[in-house]
């Protein structure tokens, strides 16, 4: 029998195990069915998004909205739309013209159980009907505003720019601050944006309040890119259910590359406490915020 920790709430893994199930109902609710036409793009798209994947963004998005005390069926929608992105670029990431692998979740990628013309539509679909959620009337007065900050984050001056950075630095020597710019726009900045649209479900913060997340979520987005890195040497492929060791295959810089195993995990120990520090001020409110740094860095130490 499970324990409730502080005001009732349920343990982490619990509420994270909640949130998952929520999420997963909710993208096979929203998304097309696989016998609408185009049948086969529409099976792909819910193979690519339907059992797999930690949640980690929409697990933001819902933490976030404890912050602001957002109301979960907005925070629902805005989490499958920041999934949609970060699938779409998983699916592109994974084509040959890209990163080239063949597993994804532990199964075949879906340019291998669809081929390559079928997953470079998923992306684009799954895009556009990300922007089509932000635009529901439910999310209020500042939807428009949350349209503009996805729009930024996947863009070129956010995940699709870094991965361009990305791709040019294959093989080559770039200094530690290229690197750290690199993962703010590829993965820092979607997970920014998870955060902030969690936040904007909700009551509006202070300017103070909204610059502890700001710190939040630089240092937490870094974070989860560092320990990825840790684990793409140091984990098998089952447990990353994708192919382990293909950056030092790729020669693709990486923290591990640039500082050496035991100054990452030094790094992201360092990352850990400078986010857990700006939700102090927080308290209880960030309490799940703190929850998942923590599940981040424990995901290797």
């Amino acid at each position: 029998m499970s324990v409730c920790v502080e005001g009732g709430k349920p343990p982490f893994d619990e509420w994270t195990h909640s949130i998952r199930l929520r999420i997963e109902a909710a993208l096979a609710r929203l998304l097309p069915h696989e016998g609408t036409p185009p049948e086969r793009l529409h099976r792909a798209m819910r193979y690519a998004c339907l059992g797999g994947g930690k949640r980690i963004r929409p697990l933001l998005a819902f933490a976030a909205g404890e912050v602001s005390g957002a109301a979960p069926d907005r925070l629902e929608i805005v989490s499958c739309a920041v999934e949609m992105i970060h699938i779409y670029s998983l699916v592109h990431d994974d084509l040959p013209c890209m990163d080239d692998d063949a597993l994804r979740h532990g199964r075949p990628a879906c340019h291998i159980e669809f081929g390559e013309a079928s997953a470079l539509l998923v992306g684009d679909a799954l895009q556009s009907l990300a922007f089509e959620l932000l635009s529901h009337e439910c999310l209020g007065p500042r939807r428009s505003e949350m349209l503009g900050l996805l729009a930024r984050a996947s863009g070129s001056l956010g995940m699709a720019g870094g991965q361009a950075i990305d791709l040019a630095a294959v093989g080559q020597d770039i200094r530690l601050e290229e690197l750290e710019r690199m993962h703010a726009f590829k993965t820092g900045a979607l997970i920014r944006a998870a955060v902030l649209l969690g936040v904007f479900c909700g009551a509006p913060l202070d300017s103070e309040e909204t610059a502890l997340l700001e710190r939040f979520v630089k240092s937490a987005g870094l974070l989860f890119q560092v320990v990825d890195d840790i684990l793409d040497c140091t984990a098998s492929t089952a447990l990353l259910g994708k192919t382990a060791g293909k950056d030092a295959v790729a020669n693709k810089p990486t923290y591990v590359s640039l500082i050496g195993l035991s100054e990452a995990r030094a790094f992201a120990e360092s990352l850990h406490s400078l986010a857990a520090g700006a939700l102090a001020p927080f308290g209880g409110r960030g309490g799940r915020l703190r929850e998942i740094v923590d599940f981040i860095v424990k995901r290797e130490f």
